[in-house]
């Protein structure tokens, strides 16, 4: 799950989706609107280990450019992570 907050670039979410969460450009604009409309976008449905994988991914990337982008996972209603 991918957060909203002030600061962090719409540029820079479309980049998190397309390149960490391997979506296409449509797609990661739709997300990236979604988010920056509702607070709150799904960036995809994974295995346990392969959602933390890259929520850490996508943290990091925030962190080394100053972005607070809060990227979460929650488990979806098969057990599988969100």
């Amino acid at each position: 799950l991918l957060h909203n907050d002030d600061y962090t670039t719409q540029d820079f979410v479309v980049w998190v989706l397309e390149e960490i969460f391997r979506k296409p450009p449509g797609e990661a604009r739709a997300i990236m609107l979604s988010v920056h409309q509702s607070g709150l976008g799904v960036a995809g449905v994974y295995t346990h280990d392969v959602a933390s994988t890259k929520v850490q991914a996508a943290t990091h990337a925030a962190e080394s450019q100053d972005f607070p982008l809060l990227v979460t996972m929650e488990p979806d209603s098969h057990g599988r992570s969100k």
